[in-house]
């Protein structure tokens, strides 16, 4: 994190000295000095607006050095297909959300690092992405009414859309990977959702929640 802080005040700090001096040198008549210093505004100010987006995503989403719980879930049922989802995250408040379907489905991305970005020492980062409910029955999800929602507000620089957008332009970010997992709804369930370096796993949280999955089947079984 540290590295990022200093990095983006190094880039801004050239970005604008090159900016002066590139406008100096107009004022002066000197064309090719201008272009180089321009040339230097323009390479310096990318570095910097990098670093700022990195800082913004870094400091947006979670970061993930082990196995953690991201996650729990509570589901009360409201009718035959119709559950209450409370969905509670450790220093936020409870959600709740009417989930349509027998089985509810979390999704999260992930953000990992390779070279020249490993070098910074920076960790894996995720954030929640949506939280749906879904049917068992590949008929019924092609039919029936859906329902999902977003998990994370939308960032004005995001990490994830701008490197999946723009590879090239982002060098060493691998925002690639997304990861869901799903489970049964039951009235009074409760689930606990984890999320590892590369995949999150959901874990029955009560007795209710062992007996839903205890009795789950795939369709036609």
């Amino acid at each position: 994190m540290g590295w990022l802080v200093a990095i983006s005040v190094v880039a801004t700090f050239l970005s604008f000295r090159y900016l002066f001096g590139a406008l100096t040198s107009l004022r002066r008549g000197q064309i090719a000095r201008a272009g180089g210093a321009g040339v230097g505004c323009v390479v310096a100010a990318a570095f910097a607006g990098a670093g700022i987006m990195l800082l913004l995503s870094y400091a947006s989403y979670g970061r993930l050095t082990a196995e953690k719980r991201v996650a729990q879930l509570e589901f009360r049922r409201l009718s035959a297909d119709e559950f209450q989802a409370r969905l509670m995250i450790d220093r936020q408040p409870d959600r709740f959300f009417t989930l349509r379907g027998d089985e509810w489905q979390i999704d999260a991305r992930i953000v990992t690092w390779k070279p020249p970005m490993t070098i910074l020492g920076l960790d894996p980062i995720y954030q929640l992405d949506r939280l749906s409910g879904r049917y068992a029955e590949i008929g019924r999800e092609r039919s029936e009414t859906r329902t999902v929602y977003p998990l994370s507000p939308a960032l004005p620089a995001d990490l994830w859309r701008f490197a999946r957008r723009f590879p090239l332009l982002a060098p060493g970010v691998d925002a690639r990977y997304g990861t869901a997992t799903f489970l049964p709804m039951a009235d009074g369930a409760r689930f606990e959702v984890t999320l590892s370096r590369d995949a999150l796993i959901a874990r029955p949280g009560n007795e209710r929640a062992i007996e839903a999955i205890g009795g789950w089947h795939a369709p036609g079984e």
